[in-house]
């Protein structure tokens, strides 16, 4: 019981303390809190039951490659995760790009966290702990490139299909990074830059989301 414990805290502490992170990045027009919860808690229970789903599902049907699963996973899963994005879309709940970048992370980060929770469960805690940051920041990144999408279509801008292609891309070029580093390091590097890359792009989107906050609501810093 105790190991479990240990866990479940690795896999989700990382997650709640980002999430707390982003979510006081909202300065202007802090999202309520309970639809922050609600999509935490969907990208982690429903999000990731049903890309588990599907994906056993399509292993059934396909050689395991690492092309394949990379690809599997990445179509599977992003729009298991806007599943949770549309929680608060629907409740009108989004009106901006911030709006987009908090409920997006919150689905990835929640999705996220059960994910290493699921990790830790089957391979151990050391499992958890080796994932406990990169994965949750990643997943984060590439919801948020959803978000971003359902925030400006709230507000009749933009093409939602752009925004879910790239964070398929995104998540396909990590994950296959990841497979193929386990027999070649030089995949390893890619890791890193896919994930800096990940992670220029939530900050310019935080600093243009803010930027237009500020605007609409007039305030100063």
């Amino acid at each position: 019981m105790e190991v479990i414990t240990l866990i479940i805290l690795i896999a989700f502490t990382p997650s709640l303390a980002l999430l707390w992170y982003f979510y006081h990045k909202d300065k202007y027009e802090p999202e309520p809190k309970r639809y922050v919860i609600v999509t935490f808690l969907y990208g982690a229970l429903f999000s990731t039951a049903l890309a588990m789903f599907l994906e056993n599902a399509v292993g059934y049907f396909i050689q395991r490659t690492a092309i394949t699963m990379a690809l599997t996973a990445a179509i599977v899963e992003e729009p298991a995760k806007a599943l949770a994005i549309r929680i608060p879309y629907k409740a009108k709940q989004m009106d901006g790009i911030m709006d987009g970048v908090v409920y997006g992370v919150a689905a990835g980060l929640g999705f996220a966290a059960t994910e290493n929770l699921i990790y830790g469960l089957g391979f151990g805690a050391g499992t958890t702990l080796v994932r406990a940051l990169l994965p949750p920041l990643a997943h984060a990144s590439w919801s948020a490139v959803i978000g971003v999408g359902y925030g400006l279509k709230a507000e009749g801008k933009g093409n939602l299909f752009i925004f879910f292609f790239t964070a398929i891309l995104l998540h396909f070029f990590w994950d296959y990074s990841v497979f193929m580093s386990l027999t070649n390091p030089f995949y390893l590097s890619m890791v890193f830059l896919i994930l800096f890359l990940n992670l220029v792009l939530i900050k310019y989107f935080i600093k243009v989301g803010l930027k237009e906050d500020k605007l609409k609501f007039g305030k100063s810093y």
